[in-house]
């Protein structure tokens, strides 16, 4: 049987994903008026915004006509070749950490060690790794599937930026999903594996969490 890894936070009632962004709520057991005896006991609540935990950012309408959760094609989150570069020690991830990888086609997985500081202050502060919008170009013009990191977002979140995301912009306007909050990809060896990470099938919004995994290749 085929070793997985789970790379996807946990995500729990209160907990921070990012700071500003609400709260998710989860209630254990909920009992549902006029259910059917048996099956409206325990179902449970959850009420949270779609940037919740692990969570993939797809090109949504908001970037060009594209598809929602709903329409998304699996092709785009499931089944890819994955490939994990390595970009510790990188607070700008530019394009000299993709020197002479074939990336084509692949799920690209960048580790950079930030989810050691999950469910810390430190987490959310503006000193997280991230992408230069040099380096989201490479990785269109490399032909890349998805791409991961295990921080915050792909885009620098410093007040000097004044909102800009311009490696967020450039990897959905071309049909790059992205999947943010990742972890424990040190586990993942840096070729030899597959990479999931499918959000429910819901209509009308751009980002929402997933059970982001691997499947190692069997010797």
């Amino acid at each position: 049987m085929p070793k997985l890894v789970d790379v996807s936070h946990q995500i729990t009632d209160g907990m921070t994903t990012c700071p500003g962004l609400p709260e998710p709520v989860i209630k254990e057991s909920t009992t549902v008026a006029g259910a059917v005896p048996g099956h409206g006991d325990s179902s449970g609540r959850v009420s949270m915004v779609g940037a919740t935990g692990t969570y993939v950012e797809i090109p949504a309408h908001s970037y060009r006509d594209a598809a929602d959760p709903a329409d998304l094609d699996l092709d785009r989150v499931a089944c890819l070749r994955g490939i994990v570069v390595d970009a510790t020690g990188h607070r700008q991830i530019g394009p000299e950490v993709f020197s002479g990888l074939d990336l084509r086609g692949r799920a690209v997985l960048l580790r950079t060690g930030w989810d050691r500081h999950w469910r810390t202050e430190t987490y959310g502060t503006h000193e997280h790794p991230h992408l230069t919008e040099t380096a989201a170009k490479t990785l269109v013009q490399a032909g890349v599937t998805l791409v991961g990191i295990d921080s915050i977002g792909v885009d620098d979140t410093s007040p000097a930026t004044e909102g800009s995301r311009p490696a967020q912009a450039t990897l959905l306007t071309a049909g790059v999903p992205i999947v943010s909050h990742l972890c424990l990809l040190d586990r993942l060896p840096a070729e030899g594996f597959t990479f999931h990470a499918v959000p429910a099938k819901v209509r009308a919004v751009a980002a929402f969490p997933v059970r982001a995994f691997a499947v190692l290749d069997e010797d």
